[in-house]
């Protein structure tokens, strides 16, 4: 009878310690954070859950390493497998949620925007100007970045789709570029199947060099069709485009914030006071409103535009009155 009451007395003893041992490794599990602010750990490339819970303590984020070793080891599938990546620890959460994070798909992103009128040399400034990237494109020339992404004879220009890109660290440069490229194939091909009939545009890709036309000759929403327009009616009547976009692009770096009359009597292959037709390739990266504008001219009888100086455009039916309209807007300001 003695020996029984010992038997239960050392059950109940059990019992209350193996309790109460729960209800501590529980509230380490829960424990909060050793951290004032929030904070971006990575958790680097072949890292094992050891190594990491380890780390973590090292830096003094989590009190102790034994509560989440001996959760891994009893039960293995509350938590999932770490995920290699920056994550953004966050005072108060516990280090049962931390490891939880560290395996989910909740990594810290960044965001990289390239703005429509853009050139691929602006992108790549961008590119590699952006943090947390990896920079493979940096050492590459245009054409090795092409025949990278898959398109070694293409020229870059006007092939990315100018919007805001977001990653995480250890993207690189090359699967932007690849995403932007993507982006504007799909884009142009919807475009290009509801286009209107008779355009002087026999392909895709002139439609794109029409576009960067657009783009670069304004922002405004409701001009890009009428500038469409002019365009349009002067391919169509062979007179040329004379758009000064076109010859500062081919000045390249002697461009100098000036179009003179000798600029736009050198010739290059983008100088269309000078060259028949469309340049060879696009100028810029153009939007899908610009886009669009290409291959939806508005309708009229205007051949002729010039800037008023706030952003707008004078457009002009006749030779003479686009002269009034220069004298009145260019050489008098």
């Amino acid at each position: 009878m003695r020996l029984l009451k010992i038997i239960l007395v050392l059950a109940v003893v059990l019992t209350v310690a193996g309790f109460a041992g729960f209800r501590y490794w529980q509230a380490q599990l829960d424990q909060a954070l050793s951290i004032d602010a929030p904070l971006v750990y990575e958790v680097p490339r072949g890292a094992s859950f050891n190594q990491v819970v380890h780390d973590l303590a090292e830096r003094g984020i989590i009190a102790e390493t034994w509560a989440l070793r001996l959760l891994k080891r009893v039960d293995p599938q509350s938590l999932p497998p770490l995920r290699a990546g920056e994550f953004r620890l966050e005072p108060g959460m516990s280090a049962r949620g931390t490891l939880a994070l560290l395996g989910s798909d909740n990594i810290v992103t960044y965001s990289l925007t390239i703005p429509e009128g853009w050139t691929f040399a602006q992108m790549r400034e961008e590119l590699a100007a952006a943090a947390k990237l990896d920079h493979r494109a940096a050492a590459l020339s245009d054409t090795e970045v092409m025949a990278e992404l898959g398109h070694p004879d293409q020229h870059p220009e006007g092939r990315f789709f100018p919007d805001t890109y977001r990653y995480h660290k250890g993207v690189s440069d090359l699967e932007i570029l690849a995403q932007a490229y993507q982006r504007m194939q799909h884009t142009l091909e919807a475009v290009w199947a509801q286009r209107d009939e008779g355009l002087p545009l026999e392909t895709p890709y002139q439609a794109l060099i029409m576009a960067s036309l657009i783009e670069r000759e304004t922002g405004a929403d409701g001009e890009r069709r009428k500038i469409a327009g002019v365009f349009t009616r002067r391919l169509a009547k062979g007179m040329r485009l004379q758009t000064d976009p076109t010859v500062i692009y081919g000045l390249g770096d002697d461009y100098d914030g000036n179009i003179t009359r000798a600029d736009l009597r050198r010739e290059t292959p983008y100088n269309t006071y000078l060259i028949e037709g469309l340049p060879p390739t696009p100028i810029a990266m153009p939007g899908r409103a610009a886009l669009e504008a290409a291959v939806h001219p508005a309708e009229g009888g205007t051949l002729y535009f010039v800037a008023k100086g706030d952003g707008s455009h004078h457009f002009s039916k006749t030779l003479d009155e686009h002269n009034a309209a220069v004298r009145r807007y260019i050489l008098n300001r």
